[in-house]
């Protein structure tokens, strides 16, 4: 939908502004911010629509009353509604329906629908105020309507600019800026160029027109005598757009549900709020920036969002006043007796300065099901009967949040339980693996109940509620695991295709690595200290490895029990594979370096030719003695790539390069941490008694037995007016 532009008439702008022509207030840039939806330009435009009586309306248009006939409705013995026709009798929201009917003969009264005990589903039932302790209010029949109007007040405005926020169930504010801008260039084709001489601090031109056409809004006066005789500037033009935009949607909401509502048009959102009930019903108020000094001045700032509860009335017990005028007398400093903070907000918000932006987000993020006993019931049975009206109450509306197409769904169930003064509450997350039904909810509400049974003291109950909560959006668009595979055709053509790339071949050698080791791992040794516990890890991940391997339980034995034992029993040269397996390689890599010399530093090398006794002992211990010995020929394997560690002062397997090097770096590490600790630990100590030896007193005063002068040198002196007290004699 695209508003029509207020009618005034848009006179040719100069394309070069001469800095001496009259200026507007307002410069480029604040005109550029509105787009943006900047709540700090002056130009800002913010609207509030609020439904006339929505409860009220309702009745009447699912009942098809004539809107001028008196309605009202009621909840049990009280009104929650009445439309404007019953107001004018005198009848309001604090009148028992008995005290209305008298007022008004001819009122109809229609009772708000009911959840029964044993129902499944809420309905209008005529007798439900007789019926106080069997049946439930619902207001589902006003949550759906206010979704029907929120959804056609979307539809009224233009999709890529509207910022519509839900306030309450029968109000909605709407950030027109975006929307005020490009409507703004449309009429005026001479701002859309660059501000002159390309500096955004340059003011706008003077608008080309002395008077706007606000058709039949109530102009909100600026309280002056000559405040209309100025001319208007850019703000209020923004303003007059605005008023066009809202009296077109106001339009559609009654043309098509048949519901009034009024609006209030301003630069923020509590003006504005203000504005949308200044003037009722079916009427909309517009309240420029030059008339909201004398728009609030004889107003009470109890009326103020936020200012009618405690706050306010703080307020009016430590000034004397609830009226802004007189309010507005206070400095800042008097004010900040409520607080820092809370001085500060009243000081701007009776000023109407409000920088708070309109939040898109219409969707709810809890729901709430309750229930006042009276009389109250006392039995778990009871209790039981009345959670399954909250569930369905609750399950309802979670279906029509899309909870069955998993568009959304709550996280945590909350039961609240009243019992005299006393308030208790217990929650339980929501499974979130397996749908969510009603038999779910029924089943954890039920629970909760029981725990607050079990706790003691849950009887007789005045209250219970029942809330639901943390509401997220749901995974969507998930695809089964046969959309990622191909069938058919296709298939055949890609399998062929891949056969026709396959290379028979030897696989590619596997690349060693060589700097994933501990030391690039810790780095330099200056690094901070936790690196000690890690250090000891690894230690105790290679002593583990040591006493599960080879190194210790192994026993020694000599040359003529190795030869007797190869030749008597060949049996033991079938075993000797298995046997390998459990001897570390380093064993035979030493015995292959001591047959095979070539390029063993001469430290390493053995003095005698053959097999040394030495050496088998260090390369044949078997893991215990029940193990036979092995045979020579079984010990003449392949020669085993190797390299020579200068810090065991031996040849190693190179597989094992880097493992044993971080080993040898944990060693170093742990020894140097612990060099360190200990000088640490040396100096504290060593500080520790200097600071005690310096604050030893010197002169009268010191410790028995600290020596110094007098009798003695033990300090046992007796001082003037003193007495020696004898301790331990009978």
């Amino acid at each position: 939908m695209s508003s029509q532009s207020p009618s005034f008439a848009s006179s040719p702008l100069s394309v070069a502004f001469p800095r001496n022509t009259p200026k507007s207030r307002f410069t480029y840039r604040q005109l550029h911010q509105l787009k943006s939806y900047n709540p700090q330009t002056p130009l800002r435009v913010i609207a509030h629509v609020d439904l006339d009586a929505f409860y009220a309306q309702c009745e009447t248009v699912r009942l098809g009353i004539d809107p001028t006939v008196p309605l009202g409705v009621r909840q049990w013995q009280s009104l929650i509604a009445v439309n404007y026709p019953a107001r004018e009798y005198g009848i309001n929201r604090h009148m028992t329906s008995t005290e209305a009917l008298k007022a008004c003969p001819d009122l109809i009264l229609q009772h708000v629908a009911t959840w029964k005990e044993g129902d499944e589903k809420w309905a209008y039932h005529q007798d439900a105020y007789k019926h106080i302790a069997t049946h439930k209010v619902s207001l589902d029949p006003y949550r759906t309507e206010s979704r029907k109007i929120l959804r056609c007040i979307k539809e009224a405005l233009p999709e890529p600019e509207q910022r519509v926020e839900k306030a309450s169930i029968d109000e909605v504010f709407m950030d027109l800026s975006a929307q005020v801008h490009t409507i703004l260039l449309e009429g005026y084709p001479e701002l859309r160029g660059p501000s002159p001489y390309n500096d955004p601090s340059e003011y706008l031109p003077k608008v080309p027109t002395t008077v706007l056409d606000w058709k039949a809004d109530a102009l909100v006066d600026t309280g002056e005598e000559d405040g209309e005789l100025e001319d208007p500037d850019w703000d209020d033009v923004c303003m007059a757009i605005a008023s066009g935009i809202v009296r077109e949607v106001r339009a559609q909401v009654k043309m098509q549900l048949g519901y009034t509502c009024s609006g209030g048009i301003a630069k923020n959102k509590m003006i504005a709020k203000l504005g949308s009930g200044y003037k009722k019903p079916n009427q909309q108020t517009v309240i420029r920036s030059r008339a909201i000094k004398h728009f609030l001045g004889d107003m009470k700032f109890t009326k103020i969002r936020m200012l009618g509860g405690k706050l306010g009335d703080e307020a009016v017990a430590m000034f004397g006043t609830d009226k802004v005028k007189e309010l507005l007398e206070q400095p800042l400093e008097q004010l900040k007796r409520l607080g820092d903070d809370t001085g500060s907000w009243l000081y701007s918000i009776i000023r109407g300065e409000d920088n708070s932006e309109v939040n898109p987000r219409t969707q709810i993020k809890s729901m709430l099901s309750a229930k006042s006993f009276r009389p109250a019931i006392n039995s778990f049975e009871q209790g039981v009967r009345w959670l399954r009206i909250f569930v369905a109450d609750i399950f309802s509306r979670c279906v029509e949040e899309g909870v069955l197409e998993n568009k959304r769904r709550p996280k945590t169930i909350t039961l609240h339980h009243r019992q005299g003064t006393q308030t208790r509450s217990r929650g339980s997350p929501i499974p979130q693996g397996k749908p969510l039904s009603e038999a779910v909810l029924f089943e954890l509400a039920k629970n909760l109940l029981a725990h607050i049974v079990v706790d003691g003291r849950a009887w007789p109950c005045g209250n219970l509620s029942l809330s639901v909560g943390g509401f997220e959006d749901g995974i969507t668009n998930n695809k089964g695991i046969g959309s990622f595979l191909v069938r058919g055709d296709e298939a055949k053509a890609i399998l062929s295709s891949g056969r026709s790339r396959v290379s028979v071949g030897e696989p590619p050698a596997k690349k060693r690595r060589t700097k994933g080791n501990i030391k690039n791992f810790f780095g330099p040794p200056s690094e901070e200290k936790n690196e000690f516990e890690t250090a000891r890890a690894v230690l105790r991940a290679h002593q583990t490895l040591t006493k599960d391997g080879y190194e210790e339980d192994v026993e020694e034995q000599d040359d003529a029990e190795f030869g007797t034992h190869a030749a008597e029993d060949p049996r033991k040269e079938e075993q000797m594979p298995n046997e390998r397996s459990k001897t570390p390689p380093e064993v035979y890599t030493r015995f292959t370096a001591n047959t095979s010399q070539a390029g063993t530093p001469p430290l390493a090398q053995p003095q005698n030719e053959g097999i040394h006794c030495d050496t088998y002992h260090t390369i044949a211990r078997p893991h215990s003695p029940k193990q036979g010995s092995y045979s020579l020929r079984s010990l003449h394997q392949s020669e085993i790539e190797t390299y020579f560690c200068d810090k065991c002062n031996m040849r190693l397997p190179a597989t094992g390069k880097s493992e044993h090097d971080d080993y040898h770096y944990a060693i170093d590490l742990s020894k140097e941490m612990r060099y360190q600790e200990r000088a640490a630990q040396a100096q504290a100590t060593t500080a520790k008694k200097t600071l005690i030896a310096s604050k030893l007193p010197k002169g009268r005063g010191r410790p028995p037995g600290s020596g110094g002068e007098g009798k003695g040198g033990n300090g046992k002196r007796v001082e003037k007016g003193q007495a020696k007290l004898v301790f331990g004699r009978p």
